[in-house]
């Protein structure tokens, strides 16, 4: 039996709707992948696990698992990894990919871009990362102490703190969080600096110079405005490799690709209204409502060529960006977290953990520094009329930020496994961090449920 225009209608519509509620059942899993405090909680669940497993008998299996080498070879040559430094050279590359992305986000478009406006919280993030390193090295200079795990106590996870942060819900101010974000950025900055500088090994002048010549091709790809990624992502792979045979901590050369990678698109976006305009009327002119689709091929090549340029609105940095975030966050840090948190208690002494100076100079750098540091160097700066605290911020919500900054975890895990070599100041200092992060967490949280007020909703309003 024919089908009238009406029925052909109908059974458009009926194939659109089904579209859109396939978009929208992705829309609503991007939702849930791109929420930091869901991202944060499976992270914090991977620790835990990684805690307990470490604590039983089959915590000498999964060591030796992540033991196991991985070969690569071509002919002759071969280069051998460990699992466990695939994922903390290798795997948390991509997450200093992520890092340096948002970076080059807030330096573009955000924050960064205004440096009076910035000033404040990037100076409190100097106090926050200079008091808890001279707390950790006092408590560490006398006999039995280990000073060169100074840096250890200075990180900030801001995934970690966002999330506890957003379960906090409106008692957080947004201009608090833009505060804390731009802080934990800075923070972040100085922690990549430290890395580079105070834990590389002994540098190798071949790979450097291998290294440098990575980065002159990525700095000639942008100058010559190369908007595919996929040459930004081989250049930086072979930077990774020669930043590892460098002696520089491999995971910067994360940092390094996002500092390159376009955040302009290669569409002029004035035009493209009147492009998408005349396009629409070319697929009108070539559509034919009486063939099948794969009959029209005028139609489904403007089609495909409307998609590749819509595409391309999009620039590099994001879309690289949408293509690492949820990998990162749901794989790659609960994975590190799973790796580095394995905290075996069985057969220690938990007495001696917590008289090791490592431990008290990690936990009270981390619990007492950071809030120090963040408030003490805020609160001088307003008061010498340097800066103003931003609008919607008072004095309650930047202690509740410097409470939340004792939040290290994976920065702080992370720069523990190449401040340490010797077991048992391994165990003191992820011991410390494991305890000053979930101290940090719930008594800044306290804190900001206790000394701030709910805000009145329009249900409630407030009378004058």
């Amino acid at each position: 039996m024919p089908q009238t225009p009406e029925s052909v209608i109908d059974e458009e519509i009926i194939r659109v709707d089904a579209v859109a509620q396939r978009i929208e059942k992705r829309d609503s899993r991007h939702k849930i992948t791109s929420n930091g405090t869901i991202a944060a909680a499976v992270m914090v669940l991977a620790a835990i696990l990684a805690v307990i497993v470490a604590n039983t008998p089959a915590y000498e299996t999964v060591h030796h698992f992540f033991e196991t080498g991985l070969t690569l070879g071509i002919g002759d040559w071969s280069a051998t990894i460990t699992l466990e430094q695939f994922v903390n050279d290798f795997l948390m590359a991509i997450f200093f990919l992520l890092v340096g992305i948002e970076l080059k986000y807030e330096m573009t478009v955000g924050q960064l871009r205004r440096p009076r406006q910035a000033a404040l919280p990037m100076l409190a993030a100097v106090g926050g990362v200079a008091v808890p390193s001279i707390i950790y090295m006092a408590l560490n200079l006398g006999e039995g102490g280990a000073p060169h795990g100074w840096a250890v106590p200075m990180a900030t996870d801001i995934a970690f703190a966002l999330g506890i942060m957003s379960l906090l819900g409106d008692r957080v101010a947004p201009a608090t969080k833009v505060f804390f974000s731009t802080l934990a950025i800075a923070d972040d900055i100085l922690a990549i600096i430290v890395i580079a500088v105070f834990y590389g090994q002994t540098p190798s002048i071949p790979w450097l110079a291998a290294s440098l010549g990575c980065v002159v091709v990525l700095a000639a790809l942008h100058h010559c405005h190369v908007y595919s990624s996929r040459w930004y992502i081989l250049v930086g792979l072979v930077l990774w490799v020669c930043m590892f045979n460098s002696g520089i901590h491999a995971t910067l050369a994360g940092v390094v690709l996002a500092l390159f990678l376009p955040a302009r698109s290669d569409i002029q976006l004035d035009a493209l209204r009147d492009w998408l305009s005349d396009k629409a009327n070319l697929l009108d002119d070539a559509y034919d409502a009486e063939s099948h689709v794969l009959g029209q091929h005028d139609f489904t090549v403007a089609a495909e060529g409307v998609e590749q340029v819509m595409h391309h609105v999009t620039p590099p940095l994001e879309r690289v960006e949408n293509a690492i975030s949820v990998f990162v966050n749901f794989f790659v840090l609960p994975l590190f977290a799973f790796v580095n948190a394995q905290v075996c208690l069985v057969g220690a002494d938990p007495a001696a953990i917590i008289a090791d100076p490592v431990t008290r100079g990690v936990f009270l750098g981390a619990f007492l520094g950071k809030p120090i540091g963040i408030i003490g160097v805020t609160f001088m700066l307003v008061k010498i009329g340097f800066a103003k605290l931003p609008r919607g911020v008072d004095w309650k919500q930047i202690v509740g930020v410097g409470l939340m900054g004792g939040l290290g975890f994976t920065m702080s895990i992370l720069i523990a496994g190449l401040a340490f070599t010797v077991e048992s100041e391994v165990l003191a200092a992820k011991c410390a961090i494991l305890a000053g992060s979930v101290v940090a967490a719930v008594v800044g949280s306290v804190f900001i449920l206790v000394a701030t007020k709910k805000p009145e909703g329009p249900e409630h309003p407030v009378e004058e």
